[in-house]
């Protein structure tokens, strides 16, 4: 491996002035002297295809996903990045069957903590907006550590200085126009980002060694990480992402923020061509992490958030390490807006909105400052935060695995009428109640113990599969699914699951929460009306919300999700 380079100083300081103050002329153009508290949170709810897209791929292709997709393939070889991004784009394919179904119910929402508010209580609420707290600051930090191993490594300065101007940049121009600055600017980084990425990738492959580096490098593989479909690879990575993904789409603000402000008739489009431009992606850069097994590259310092830009610091020339360097910029900063404006959404209409000061006193105004201070708080944790400098594909896999308590309860309240709020919040409770002391080996799992956890993780496979066909077929296909995944990995799974920590952690949150919910709901015999969603959640502000893009096509009512009527 040849010496590391490093971009001048000079050239640091005019890339970050040209991409952070561009960003900040986009959002400065589309302010306004009296902002539109909706539009602030969620554009109006009419933004168009072109926008919806870039934005929602833009958003998960970030830095800390690029970066664990790399770790992922120096892990556990070939079969790492397929793991990630494969299942990774499945979590957006799995938003848009869910996704009509919670705009059916509640079109004018900005957060589907609000729509909890709506369906049954203050209790199920804050259960969802404070783990999207939790979720997005440690997503903030990730992307803050990401781009301090990168300024630390490509540039002259230190690691905190570049988590410091990260910040301090995308802060900028996202303060002022909240969401409308996010979705625009997302438009402009996607397109860059991927130009980067077509032209990056191949140029590392070759100077690495090109087709022969498989022959030659060969050798610095084990058994498992050369075999594509690695045993390793699956319980470790894949199958914990599986169950996570499928958390991230139900649970996640920033999700939920571009379902609210996309059209209507646009979501299964939107969603649809995200999945194909985020899997593609993602699985390409996890492949510098296969590159860098094959060339026997050590990570620095033992650090593997530094893998991605030692790989370019060593391959590539100055300009496309200045390319280089405004993609990995581009993509923190895209996911860093989104999770502000996630932040800033969460506390203008869950906390302020709809707990302090009441839906229909709520001073439009008033919610905005909030938004905007929320955003400047919420930056000051992730910089606390980014000191620790934790592995960020543990804490990816961490926060999905944590919302997998809450799945079953959020997807029966869009489609069954007799779950209450008791039963929403018991089972969220007994879900992180089993999932803490096994995620993290509090308790002893062998004997008896590690067989009642094996047998909760085995019900939560058929759960997680049930979930995903019930989004696509309905029902009575979730219901086959579930049973038929159940028993068949049953005796396989019943005496060995518990040694994966990481993937029971996952499912065993998943069966206690849904076995609790539906043992409760069973009870009550009253039946909610899904009309009242609509008549409880809507826009703050009494002037239209600002629309990010014109809408030029007729509006076309799409039909609800399958799946309407479970039980």
């Amino acid at each position: 491996m040849g010496e590391l380079q490093q971009l001048p100083g000079s050239v640091v300081i005019l890339i970050f002035l040209l991409f952070f103050g561009g960003s900040f002329y986009m959002s400065v153009r589309i302010s306004r002297k009296k902002e539109n508290a909706d539009g602030y949170m969620t554009g109006g709810g009419k933004i168009g295809f072109g926008i919806s897209a870039a934005s929602m791929t833009a958003t998960w292709i970030w830095a800390s996903s690029m970066y664990a997709s790399a770790t992922s393939g120096y892990t556990y070889g070939v079969s790492g990045p397929i793991h990630y991004g494969l299942w990774g784009a499945l979590m957006i394919l799995l938003i848009y069957p869910f996704g009509r179904r919670i705009r059916a119910v509640a079109p004018r929402a900005h957060t589907i903590a609000e729509v909890m508010f709506a369906r049954h209580g203050r209790s199920s609420q804050l259960m969802l907006a404070g783990s999207n707290v939790l979720g997005s600051v440690i997503s903030l930090t990730s992307n803050l550590i990401a781009g301090g191993a990168l300024v630390g490594m490509l540039t002259p300065y230190t690691f905190t200085q570049g988590v410091v101007a990260i910040a301090a940049g995308v802060l900028l121009y996202t303060l002022w126009s909240g969401f409308r600055a996010s979705v625009l600017t997302d438009f402009a980084q996607v397109v860059a980002l991927l130009g980067a990425v077509v032209v990056i990738i191949p140029v590392v492959f070759f100077a690495a060694g090109g087709p022969s580096l498989f022959e030659t490098g060969a050798a610095n593989l084990t058994p498992q990480q050369e075999n594509f479909f690695s045993s390793d690879a699956f319980f470790n990575q894949g199958a914990p992402y599986i169950a996570a993904v499928l958390a991230y789409a139900i649970g996640n603000q920033t999700i939920a923020q571009r379902l609210f402000a996309v059209r209507e008739d646009l979501i299964k489009k939107t969603f649809v061509t995200a999945t194909f431009g985020y899997g593609a992606t993602i699985i390409g850069i996890g492949m510098l992490g296969v590159i860098a097994l094959y060339a026997g590259i050590q990570p620095l310092d033992g650090d593997v958030n530094n893998l991605i830009p030692q790989l370019a610091a060593t391959y590539l020339n100055p300009l496309l390490l200045c390319l280089f360097f405004v993609m990995i910029i581009g993509s923190l900063s895209s996911t860093a807006d989104s999770d502000l404006t996630a932040l800033s959404a969460i506390v203008m209409a869950d906390v302020y909105g709809q707990n302090v000061a009441g839906k229909k006193r709520a001073n439009p105004r008033t919610m905005v400052l909030i938004g905007r201070i929320t955003m400047v708080v919420a930056i000051a944790a992730g910089l606390v935060f980014a000191g620790g400098r934790f592995n960020i594909l543990d804490l990816l896999v961490f926060v999905g695995a944590l919302w997998g308590a809450l799945v079953f309860p959020v997807i029966a309240s869009f489609y069954w009428d007799r779950v209450t709020n008791v039963a929403f919040s018991v089972a969220v409770v007994a879900g992180l109640a089993v999932f803490l002391p096994v995620r993290f080996s509090w308790v002893d799992l062998s004997g008896g113990l590690g067989i009642a956890s094996d047998v909760l993780s085995t019900l939560g496979i058929g759960v997680v599969l049930g979930l995903m066909a019930f989004g696509f077929f309905g029902t009575r296909v979730a219901l086959v699914v579930g049973i038929l995944a159940t028993v068949v990995a049953a005796p396989f799974a019943i005496g060995f699951l518990h040694t994966y920590p990481v993937l029971s952690g996952s499912l065993v949150a998943y069966a206690a929460s849904t076995v609790v919910c539906v043992a409760l709901t069973m009870l009550n015999k009253d039946r909610f009306d899904f009309a009242l969603i609509k008549e409880r959640t809507g826009d703050f502000d009494k002037e239209p919300a600002a629309v990010s893009q014109p809408v030029d096509e007729p509006r076309r009512p799409e039909p609800v999700a399958a799946g309407e009527g479970i039980l």
